[in-house]
């Protein structure tokens, strides 16, 4: 029963048919199975009708007329693709992703006259398939072309120490609008997502000359910013012993001009009572100055010229007066 041939003889035997009709049923197999074609998810399929463009088709399994009359061909919309430009990645399954002459790709001349290897990856997807498939001849080579024009543009504008240390970011911006501009211009049906720059090195020769330009340019930074710091550190210091001094400063001029101010207004209120009854004011004034001058001072003795023959007799003495030598 599991041998095809005593099958197929016994199905003569049931049911006789002609080699015309033998013929028409398997040519039936064969369109039924050429009838039914399946798109990934990751995927859209163009649909051509005797190589005209009929209609986009989604993922899932469709229905076409077989025996050449509708083809399909399957564009991956949803998937992220790349093309690397100065090298190569092994095992890449997108035909367009690598270049043969990767060399050739990333040697360019800088805006300063020098030499530079750029490697640089863009990332895209396809948008819409039928501008991409028919619109241009070779979308693929096409992109490729546009970005490397691109970059060479930039790279041509700018200096060898931009293009390897700071101005890295900048020029991926650039090339990612510039791409992006050309790309709409030319219909190529793709969206442009992003530009990276992967390695930018000087050529092989003038590499350790520029490692050394490289190191010093480090080391001066790294002095900057250490001269950056000491000045930060000294600067508010100096400001805050600047502040200090002039609020001792402010804080001595208030005091000075309040004790000016309170003399003034003691010695108005003196004068006052003086215009008042001079004589009283000026006894009072003499006995209180005699009251703090006399206990400050020594013994002191005055006699007349008409004894001054007694006055080795005297006991003379530096203490106060009113106390016994």
């Amino acid at each position: 029963m599991n041998d095809p041939k005593i099958w197929f003889q016994r199905f003569s035997m049931a049911w006789p048919l002609s080699p015309q009709s033998i013929f028409l049923l398997l040519l039936l197999l064969i369109g039924l199975n050429m009838s039914f074609y399946t798109i990934p998810a990751e995927s859209e399929g163009v649909l051509l009708r005797f190589g005209r463009y009929i209609d986009k088709v989604p993922s899932g399994l469709h229905f076409k007329i077989p025996f050449g009359v509708d083809a399909v061909i399957e564009v991956p919309t949803q998937r992220q693709q790349k093309l690397e430009f100065g090298f190569t990645t092994p095992g890449f399954t997108n035909r367009d992703q690598a270049s043969d002459e990767p060399e050739l790709e990333r040697s360019m001349v800088t805006g300063d006259l020098n030499s530079a290897l750029v490697e640089w990856i863009v990332q895209y997807r396809i948008t819409d398939p039928e501008k991409y498939l028919f619109d241009v001849r070779d979308p693929g080579l096409t992109l490729r072309d546009i970005s490397e024009s691109v970059m060479r543009e930039i790279v041509g504008d700018r200096t060898v120490d931009e293009i390897i240390t700071i101005g890295r970011q900048e020029i991926e911006d650039s090339a990612l609008a510039g791409m992006r501009e050309l790309a709409q211009r030319y219909n190529l049906g793709v969206s442009i997502n992003q530009v990276q720059l992967k390695n930018v090195n000087p050529p092989v020769p003038v590499q350790p000359s520029f490692n050394e330009v490289n190191r010093a340019q480090q080391d001066k930074e790294n002095a900057i910013n250490i001269a950056n710091g000491e000045y930060n550190k000294a600067v508010p210091r100096a400001r805050g012993e600047a502040d200090q001094a002039i609020r001792a400063a402010e804080g001595y001029r208030f005091k000075r001009i309040n004790e000016a101010e309170g003399d003034v207004a003691a010695f108005n209120q003196v004068l006052a009572q003086y215009l008042k009854a001079p004589e009283v004011t000026r006894d009072r004034i003499y006995l209180e100055t005699l009251g703090e001058v006399l206990p400050q001072a020594r013994q002191q003795i005055i006699v007349d010229d008409t004894v001054q023959q007694i006055l080795p007799m005297l006991p003379f003495s530096d203490k106060p007066l009113g106390v016994a030598p």
